[in-house]
């Protein structure tokens, strides 16, 4: 098989939770120009898809992804960066809850993209590691941001000056995963979680997702979507009765910084 068809992202939806793998098992799962170039396509139309209420994304087998593909770095003027950060930027930007579920390597754009996850799940054994230094790169200054948002800058500082690669336990304890997991406990935990995920009130995730990152000019859109969606009234009237709610708000793509 030509190994230019083994490197692609794939995905599945099932049961509201899309499911997105990366997958280049020749060169653990490292993400070539073209599967960066594919990844927000595929983001979109996710987005668009009114059935898919979370995202997971995850790798191959025993690993989550190492990095950007290092032979796109050898040619002059080489746009790997440039389409990593596009790639990052669509994730982060995604509508509805994301969750990263790691194995193995998560280094370098690997690390960009859980870090541009929502949530990080991570299997005991996982490693972390965002590694520019190692190859005398800038690291983009939007996935810097994101990174010292995520863990603090004396965390991100030691990533990013080292180069060295981190365990669960300090990537738990910096904040750079939520959760870890016993070997062989990621994949259930996960499912669980995201069906959880996708059992709640899109209304409030949609906002809670613009609030936390940091959109200050939307209070007033979601008041009013809050008054119209009518699941405020059916949550209160699931609690009372003891039922399972039937929120009925769908988040569409999301909107534009200063929309």
């Amino acid at each position: 098989m030509d190994p230019r068809e083994q490197a692609r992202v794939e995905h599945t939806v099932t049961d509201g939770v899309a499911t997105v793998v990366i997958s280049n098992s020749a060169k653990r799962n490292a993400m070539s120009a073209d599967m960066w170039r594919s990844l927000p396509v595929l983001l979109e139309r996710l987005a668009a898809d009114p059935a898919v209420r979370v995202l997971v994304l995850t790798g191959a087998g025993d690993t989550f992804c190492a990095g950007a593909d290092i032979t796109s770095l050898r040619e002059p003027g080489s746009r790997a960066q440039e389409l990593a950060v596009r790639a990052e930027e669509a994730l982060a930007a995604f509508p509805r809850p994301t969750l990263a579920a790691v194995r193995g390597f998560c280094v370098g754009g690997g690390s960009q993209l859980a870090a541009a996850c929502d949530l990080r799940f991570a299997e005991e054994g996982a490693s972390f590691g965002v590694t520019p230094a190692k190859l005398g790169i800038v690291y983009p200054a939007s996935s810097t941001r994101r990174l010292v948002a995520l863990i603090g800058p004396a965390a991100a500082k030691f990533l990013l000056f080292s180069g060295e690669l981190i365990g669960t336990e300090r990537a738990l304890r910096t904040g750079l995963v939520d959760e870890v997991l016993p070997a062989g406990g990621l994949e259930a935990r996960v499912k669980a979680f995201a069906q959880v995920l996708a059992s709640r009130s899109q209304l409030t995730q949609a906002a809670a997702k613009e609030f936390a990152d940091g959109r200050e000019d939307r209070d007033a859109h979601w008041s009013e979507q809050a008054r119209g969606s009518g699941d405020t009234a059916e949550g209160v009237a699931a609690f009372m009765e003891r039922r399972t709610p039937r929120f009925t708000w769908v988040t569409g793509p999301a909107a534009p910084t200063g929309g």
